[in-house]
């Protein structure tokens, strides 16, 4: 079942002033891909459109004319200034399918002393069935130290998803303490917690 239906139009028009004539009537213009198949040209609602993408690996289902499709975002082009949404590219999708989809990942957690968790990896690549396309990938750094890595093999993902990477030793996230401020921090968080000792 899709997460999010947008319902549009078929887009009879084409090139730099089609676009802009949809876009200033507050319409977004979209191409359905399918395969080796021919695509599909929708108009889509452009508040309706801009909030959905917000979604990370939303399914989609698109009406449009006489046709109903499912599919996920395969690419979005916006306003290198503005940031606003001037084109979606949409990939149908059947049910029960399995696609790569690259997931963010987030580390949730609090490092021991002054280490600091760093994302190396912004984006992994999982495959999932269509209708199970995880939003995040969270990685827990509770407790970890200077020095402590989670690799791509300890990741653990969601729920009936799989990896699709080969370097399964790339380090996802690094715990570090930050060079300066960070090291002198954690040399006063020693002395600190020596000093009742020695009384």
């Amino acid at each position: 079942m899709a997460d999010i239906t947008l319902t549009g139009d078929v887009r009879t028009e084409f090139g730099k002033g089609a676009a802009r004539r949809m876009r200033v009537a507050n319409l977004i213009p979209a191409t359905i891909y399918a395969g080796g198949e021919e695509p599909s040209f929708l108009q889509l609602p452009a508040k309706e459109t801009t909030l959905a993408l917000r979604h990370t690996n939303a399914l989609f289902e698109l009406k449009f004319g006489n046709e109903t499709k499912t599919a996920v975002v395969k690419d979005v082009q916006r306003n290198p200034v503005k940031r606003t949404v001037e084109h979606v590219d949409f990939y149908e999708v059947k049910a029960g399918e399995k696609i790569v989809v690259n997931v963010p990942v987030f580390a949730e957690g609090t490092p021991k002393g002054a280490a600091v968790a760093f994302v190396d990896i912004q984006e992994m690549s999982i495959k999932a069935d269509v209708a199970n396309l995880p939003e995040r990938i969270v990685v827990s750094v509770e407790g970890l130290m200077d020095g402590d890595k989670v690799l791509v093999k300890d990741v653990v993902l969601p729920e009936g998803t799989e990896l699709a990477m080969d370097d399964l030793e790339e380090p996802v996230v690094t715990v570090s303490v930050p060079e300066g401020d960070g090291e002198e921090a954690a040399e006063g968080a020693d002395a600190a917690a020596e000093a009742p000792a020695a009384e």
